[in-house]
């Protein structure tokens, strides 16, 4: 029986010992390799190749998000399975535009990654999230994923907004007027539920847009 490689990309080592141990007593599984950030994790991942990426997505130096993007632009066929705290939609939405097709929350039981890791593995999409957003998820959300992704003009505007730039000053950077900024932020707020700038900030932090969390966040 061929086994499943598996590759764990996550930040807490403890974590990673701990799926260690669970994914290589099965006998269909083994851990190729182990990275703590997306940085380490991509050279290892061009080496390796494993079937499936186990991959958290909020890690220091850089989010989850870039690297699945980066992956998929190489034509790196390894399969991402999303393991992370956020139960969140907009989370999920996000991953999978950018190639993921797994996605469970940590919380969930260790046979839901088994199963997970094995679904993927055969070209199927396995969500697990505990909020009860997997049925619609499913049938919805996931088939309307690409329109609800921000466009280019959107990802601008969040990252300043981010960033801390009032929405005027977003606007001379973009050469827009304040209403334009105002209806793109709106537009950002409805296809990600982000309804404050820490939440803003929160959000383009786990998704790569920015490094350091401003100090000033309110």
């Amino acid at each position: 029986m061929k086994q499943i490689g598996v590759m764990l990309v996550d930040d807490h080592a403890v974590l990673r010992a701990g799926l260690r141990m669970l994914i290589d007593s099965q006998p269909d599984l083994h851990i190729v390799g182990e990275a703590s950030s997306t940085k380490e994790a991509l050279p290892l991942i061009r080496q390796l190749r494993p079937d499936v990426i186990s991959l958290d997505l909020s890690m220091p130096g850089g989010g989850g998000l870039p690297l699945i993007e980066q992956l998929k632009a190489e034509g790196i066929t390894s399969r991402v399975l999303v393991l992370t705290m956020h139960d969140d939609p907009a989370y999920f939405r996000a991953a999978v535009v950018a190639g993921a097709v797994g996605y469970v929350v940590k919380t969930a039981a260790d046979s839901e990654l088994l199963t997970a890791i094995r679904a993927v593995h055969d070209g199927r999409l396995f969500i697990s999230m505990p909020s009860g957003n997997s049925e619609s998820l499913l049938q919805g959300d996931l088939a309307d994923a690409p329109t609800s992704a921000l466009s280019e003009r959107e990802q601008q505007v969040l990252q300043f907004l981010a960033e801390g730039h009032t929405n005027k000053e977003i606007g001379v950077k973009l050469d827009l007027s304040v209403k334009t900024i105002e209806t793109y932020r709106a537009r950002i707020a409805s296809k990600l539920q982000l309804r404050t700038r820490a939440d803003i900030v929160r959000y383009a932090l786990e998704m790569g847009l920015l490094k350091h969390e401003p100090t000033d966040v309110t």
